[in-house]
């Protein structure tokens, strides 16, 4: 009986497991395809598949209830599938006090079929399969999604701004009455990674680089239709299959205007405004321009940037630059190192990082490492950034004699105890492996105490003469309350004493501050040999030397030797007498005027305002302002929007439509192109602020 019941709650627990595992491979599909979808056609990160994973786990689990299998439906699926235990498996867990006679006969053959049953029978294993084929769809679905030529994410962002470009109000525009409908349809380059659009407007605002297509309809039959750029191109349309359908394309990299000519009859002037690509932005948040590592510190850079385009990031990469050994043989090596990130996605924000060992680059103390950083978009346009540098500290020139042994030397012989106490540092942490952690820790000790005696000898020259007033501020204790109307404290710290000690040393203020910065970092020092830390001590112990090596050389004073070349004197003309090579100097300065090529501009404002009242135009006049004119269109050749309205005004005003409106935007665009006036200085009255008439009022009364 025993063995019956166990060998249900084996199949049991094999039909729970099979189920969770089924599960979670069709939970694993849905979230990367899923995850998948989200980052091609939406441009989302793929981390947003691990939520949807959590939540398909959710509802898988909650529509299975793998947890609630119950017995009962493990005993239907046995006698159901196997016909040898003849509707009988139920029998195998009865008690057996509690059989009749022909259930005792009937269990023995039970348990003889169950033995035969596997643990984990074949038809458990068919939710498997339907698992495993989601899987696969899923990989395949990705695949073809990931491999299509479409960039979805671009294309829904181009339909976004074709959706807010068509919702705005725009003003109407004026087109001939010959044509019916317009088809202009704007194909943008392969780096802007953009699909087709298309518009009925004639005024274009496209990418540098796009190709534009006119199909243009019109409702009756005409002879020939030209499109006219900025008065030079002329580009003639194509006819269809009758006289009503015309087509043409052109590519753009620069912006103007054009018209529709049909049949002699030009149209209003419409804009061509071409959106140019910037290069790539890189910022670099790490590490400072100038960054030097200072002894006892791992040589290790962390470099982080981001870099950002208009269209997309090609790619970017570190140059780096290693310059070792000092003088005539300084030596340099050129790397180009790549980032840890993919540009497979040239997505338009990249945040980028890479970790630089600088000793697997080969540098040494005394090494400088210069690099930049260099990007290129999807239209291979290249940015780079200044050079930083990054240094380490050379601790071989930190380390000699050569400051000591020197005659200038008006410091005390304690300043190569330091250096001392960095070496045995350093050859403790070289015997670490081969002492005990014992002596170990006692030689770091007497370490710390050499570091505290070099500290208390260097705190005489301040004035201290034991621990108690190391670091203390003056008037310190000022801020108690019972000290408030204490005079003599009061005096104390803000007076000079010339008979106190720390006073009276021999020194400077700088030299002191930087003496009491010296023992701070011997403090440190002292603290990590006492905590059995002698790596982390040598930076502050390193930079201790380094303060009092500074300290040393600040009282060295040196002044160059400087002389005066002066040219040679001939002995056979001294004293001659002859001036006849002396000639008297003589400036001469041809002085022309250069032309004011904003007069034409000037002249034909005074032009418009006489023909708000006189609206007679005489030749000259009409000369003065076809050359305005022309000054005008070559600006809206290069910016459509601000300058069209004018050029089209002056061409109504030269026609004979002389309106207030023309006249009022041809003046618009001529006070945009005038520079502005240079204010000069006048004289103002009432400066005095009436000091001569006070003046004036007080000579009268002394007269009376």
């Amino acid at each position: 009986m025993a063995e019956g019941a166990n060998k249900i709650a084996t199949i049991r627990r094999r039909w729970v497991m099979n189920r969770v595992n089924a599960d979670l491979i069709l939970c694993f599909a849905i979230a990367f395809a899923v995850g998948t979808t989200l980052h091609i056609v939406f441009g989302l990160s793929y981390s947003y598949a691990i939520p949807v994973f959590l939540f398909a786990v959710l509802i898988v689990g909650l529509i299975h209830r793998f947890w609630k299998v119950q017995t009962n439906q493990v005993l239907a699926f046995l006698d159901q599938t196997y016909p040898q235990l003849e509707e009988s498996s139920s029998l195998a867990l009865k008690p057996a006090d509690s059989l009749s006679l022909l259930e005792r006969l009937q269990v023995s053959k039970v348990q003889n079929a169950l033995r035969d049953v596997p643990n984990a029978p074949a038809q458990l294993r068919s939710t498997f399969k339907v698992s495993i084929i989601a899987l696969f769809t899923a990989v395949v679905f990705s695949q073809i999604l990931t491999h299509l030529p479409v960039k979805w994410y671009a294309a829904l962002q181009n339909f976004a701004a074709t959706s807010t470009l068509g919702a705005k109000n725009l003003p109407p525009e004026k087109i001939l009455p010959e044509i019916s409908s317009a088809d202009i349809r704007i194909t943008p380059p392969a780096y802007t990674g953009r699909s087709l659009r298309t518009q009925s407007r004639f005024t274009i605002d496209a990418e540098e680089g796009s190709t534009i297509s006119w199909n243009l309809e019109t409702n009756l039959d005409v002879k020939d239709i030209k499109l006219i750029f900025d008065e030079k191109q002329v580009i003639a349309m194509r006819a269809g299959k009758d006289k009503r359908h015309w087509s043409a394309a052109k590519g753009v990299t620069a912006g103007g205007s054009y018209q529709v000519n049909i049949d002699g009859k030009l149209s209003d002037l419409y804009a061509i405004n071409i959106n140019k690509d910037a290069p790539p932005v890189i910022r670099i948040k790490t590490p400072k321009q100038y960054t030097h590592i200072e002894a006892g510190r791992q040589p290790i850079v962390n470099i982080a940037v981001s870099v950002n385009d208009d269209y997309g990031v090609a790619g970017s990469i570190i140059g780096a630059t290693v310059a070792t050994g000092s003088g005539e043989a300084v030596k340099f090596k050129e790397y180009k190192l790549n980032f840890d990130q993919s540009f497979s996605g040239h997505d338009k924000d990249y945040s980028l990082s890479k970790t630089l060992d600088l000793s697997k680059l080969g540098m040494a103390p005394g090494d400088e490492l210069y690099f930049y950083i260099q990007a290129v978009d999807t239209h291979q346009q290249v940015s780079k950034t200044d050079v930083y540098i990054v240094s380490i500290q050379d601790t071989a020139a930190l380390l000699t004699m050569d400051g000591i042994v020197s005659g200038v030397n008006l410091k005390p012989e304690f300043f190569r105890s330091e250096r001392q106490i960095i070496i045995d540092s350093q050859n403790l942490l070289h015997a670490r492996d081969s002492i005990s952690r014992a002596e170990f820790n006692k030689r770091s000790n007497e370490l710390a105490t050499d570091q505290k005696l070099l500290r208390l000898r260097y705190g005489k020259f301040l004035g201290e003469e034991d621990e108690s007033n190391i670091g203390e501020e003056a008037g310190s204790d000022l801020g108690k309350a019972e000290n408030f109307s204490n005079a003599g404290k009061i005096m104390d710290a803000y007076t000079d004493k010339h008979d106190n000690a720390e006073d009276a040393t021999f020194l400077e203020p700088t030299a002191k501050a930087q003496l009491k910065a010296t023992l701070s970092e011997m403090w440190k020092a002292e603290l990590q040999l006492r905590l059995y830390k002698p790596q982390d001590a040598l930076p502050f112990e390193f930079k201790a030397l380094t303060l009092l090596k500074d300290l040393q050389q600040k009282s060295r004073s040196y002044v160059a030797k400087t002389g005066y070349k002066t040219t040679p004197l001939k002995p056979e003309k001294r004293l001659t007498g002859d001036l006849t090579k002396i000639a008297q100097p003589v400036a001469h300065e041809d002085a022309q005027q250069q032309p004011d090529k904003y007069a034409a501009l000037q002249k034909a404002v005074v032009i418009l305002e006489q023909l708000k009242t006189d609206a007679n135009l005489s030749s000259a006049d009409k000369h003065s302002l076809q050359i305005a004119a022309q000054q005008v269109g070559a600006k809206a050749s290069t910016d459509p929007r601000g300058y069209l309205p004018a050029v089209t005004a002056f061409k109504n005003i030269l026609s004979g439509k002389l309106t207030p409106a023309n006249i009022a935007r041809a003046e618009t665009g001529i006070q945009k192109l005038l520079p502005a006036r240079q204010q000069m200085p006048t004289s103002t009255s009432g400066t005095d602020f009436g000091l001569s008439q006070g003046y004036f009022k007080n000579l009268s009364k002394i007269n009376r």
